[in-house]
């Protein structure tokens, strides 16, 4: 028995943090398999909303942080967990926003497979945040989150590869790399997520 209850609100705001991870990768997901550069500035815009969304998130859960005296895992472990997520969404925003600046009139197919992948693991994530001390069971998302970014990792690779053998023209081939280096750093950042909870349950075990 705790004489001074831990305050978990802090849970129900990663929930809250990661569902807003969903809807931004979701978002992209739908913009790269359904593209039209006519309508993509309105996605574009929309992603970035979501972003400072995110943002506002975050903030917050700084804010209490700061307020809170006792909390339901370690303060670093708190901080770790709400930048991870958030870095996740930053990738996401980046590479919707760099469709624009680069005026990229046709993302390689490889772009649209990981953004799918990111989409995954944004709602692995959220199943694994919302067992946050309540199941132990969420180790099984984290796995598949890590397992996503090893594929997502190949197909980046591979992808890239066939871009130098595509015919492209240089300024092209830089912006659609570029492209494809941050699709696959998204899927990098969702895995960072995925060890830090992890790590909370081996400390709070």
């Amino acid at each position: 028995m705790r004489l001074i209850p831990r305050d978990t609100k802090f849970f129900d705001m990663f929930v809250e943090i990661a569902g807003n991870v969903v809807e931004g990768a979701q978002v992209l997901s739908d913009l790269l398999n359904n593209y039209d550069y006519e309508q993509m500035p309105k996605s574009v815009q929309k992603i970035k909303e979501i972003e400072h969304r995110g943002d506002d998130m975050t903030h917050k859960v700084f804010i209490k942080l700061n307020q809170t005296f006792i909390t339901p895992i370690d303060r670093e472990d708190i901080h770790l967990l709400t930048s991870s997520l958030d870095d996740v969404l930053d990738f996401i925003n980046g590479a919707s926003d760099r469709l624009l600046t680069y005026k990229i009139t046709q993302p390689s197919p490889s772009a649209k497979i990981l953004a799918g992948f990111i989409l995954k693991q944004a709602i692995e994530l959220k199943k694994a945040v919302s067992l946050l001390g309540k199941d132990h069971h969420l180790l099984e998302h984290c796995v598949e989150v890590n397992r996503l970014e090893n594929e997502a990792d190949q197909i980046s690779r591979e992808a890239i590869g066939r871009l130098f053998e595509g015919g492209y023209d240089p300024i092209t081939l830089i912006k659609l790399k570029e492209l494809l280096e941050v699709l696959e750093e998204a899927t990098d950042k969702a895995e960072d997520v995925a060890n830090v909870l992890e790590s909370v349950v081996v400390k709070n075990a």
